[in-house]
């Protein structure tokens, strides 16, 4: 095995990702991602709130969240924004723990947009006791399925 396949195989063994087709075209997947008029709405798995103190969508830019889980706990939360390419792609650091970074992609596909949502942690080992103790696998994908259903109240997409 070559040592760049290592590498590939090794950085596959940090990563949780998630890849749907998304019934909204992507000008419109933008612009909710991105807002947080909008994300608040609908960021974080099933029975969260959000409170949002700061995001400014920009390279260098900060992200400031709480995520209010349904048991009351907070859940304290920063990334700074690594890449914008505006309506393709976000690059984020999570920069409180779990350290990770996540890159979200948005293709076009017609009226439709392929999304993709993959984080990286430090280490497997890390990623497995996040999916273990916050089961991190499953509110990625209540994630992706609120933003859907919240895409839902916009007319032009039903």
């Amino acid at each position: 095995m070559t040592n760049v396949q290592e590498a590939v195989n090794a950085m596959a063994s940090r990563q949780l990702s998630i890849t749907r087709l998304i019934n909204a075209p992507r000008k419109l997947l933008w612009e909710v991602w991105t807002n947080p008029e909008h994300i608040k709405n609908w960021w974080g798995p099933d029975g969260f709130r959000t409170t949002i103190h700061q995001m400014d969508v920009t390279a260098n830019g900060v992200w400031d969240f709480i995520m209010h889980g349904p048991d009351g706990t907070d859940y304290p939360n920063k990334d700074v924004f690594v890449e914008i390419i505006k309506p393709e792609k976000i690059v984020y650091d999570h920069v409180n723990y779990p350290l990770h970074r996540t890159t979200i992609t948005f293709e076009d596909k017609g009226n439709k947009t392929l999304l993709t949502m993959t984080m990286v942690f430090e280490s497997e080992a890390l990623k497995e006791q996040i999916i273990k103790t916050h089961k991190a696998d499953v509110g990625l994908k209540q994630n992706i399925t609120r933003l859907e259903e919240y895409l839902k109240k916009f007319p032009s997409i039903t």
